[in-house]
């Protein structure tokens, strides 16, 4: 039988500032990214975000990014390995806070946006993020993208290693994400993107932007849940999977 995780990037609301549909968006994911406050997120919103995911069910995994929150976290920014690894165990702990004082476990870490990027393809970046996870907590999941270095790092520092793919977005020939800057590379046909995510989940493949046949492991699929038509994406994701035998559960 066929499984996979459903994911979506939560807890990006900051002050003032409400971002997501999380509430809405909880009914039918399987593990949420929470952000931990230098991408996106505060204190209130990360405590409210691992509240509302126990009530509903839904594993907790940390999203960790740049110190950005005018840039949302999607600008590259010039840091060490060292400087990473840092960045990393501090958004984690903050996180913990949260996750401990509720009885909830952190299951997995998923880094956010430009960093996630970067380690994508960067072998020492990578390897440090994961290196911070594993002297945190050896028992949590480091979630990256399929086939890239991240998934290599985690692996042989010791993690347990979860494939990401992407529902709404385009792949380049090797595997890693189509710029956001270049036309294509966002995927607004609903239709094409579902069946891009069975195959993903059921063939282990996937068309790249330029035609060609690409593998690709799917451990667990990320759905946005920052737009009103998110909404109705992620559920008919989650209907179209389970009407193809695909259990759909979380990393645990």
């Amino acid at each position: 039988m066929f499984r996979v995780d459903l994911n979506s990037d939560l807890g990006e609301s900051f002050g003032n500032y409400k971002l997501g549909m999380d509430e809405e968006i909880l009914k039918y994911v399987s593990s949420a990214n929470v952000a931990c406050g230098w991408h996106a997120g505060d204190p209130l919103v990360m405590e409210e975000t691992v509240a509302l995911a126990k009530k509903s069910g839904v594993a907790v995994g940390a999203h960790p990014g740049f110190p950005d929150l005018m840039g949302f976290g999607r600008r590259n920014m010039a840091v060490t390995p060292e400087e990473a690894k840092a960045y990393i165990k501090y958004q984690l702990g903050a996180l913990y806070a949260f996750t401990q004082s509720q009885g909830v476990k952190i299951q997995h870490v998923k880094p956010h946006g430009a960093l996630y990027n970067m380690a994508a393809v960067d072998e020492k970046l990578a390897r440090a993020m994961c290196e911070a996870v594993y002297e945190v907590d050896k028992d949590i999941i480091f979630m990256g993208l399929a086939g890239s270095k991240m998934i290599d790092a985690a692996k042989e520092t010791g993690l347990k290693a979860a494939s990401e793919v992407f529902a709404d977005r385009a792949y380049n020939d090797d595997g890693t994400l189509v710029s956001r800057k270049l036309p294509g590379a966002v995927i607004k046909d609903k239709e094409l993107a579902i069946r891009r995510v069975v195959r993903m989940v059921k063939e282990g493949k996937v068309e790249s932007i330029n035609g060609k046949d690409i593998s690709i492991q799917a451990d667990s699929i990320c759905v946005h849940g920052d737009n009103p038509k998110a909404l109705e994406f992620v559920r008919n994701i989650r209907e179209t999977l389970q009407s193809e035998g695909v259990e759909i559960r979380n990393l645990f």
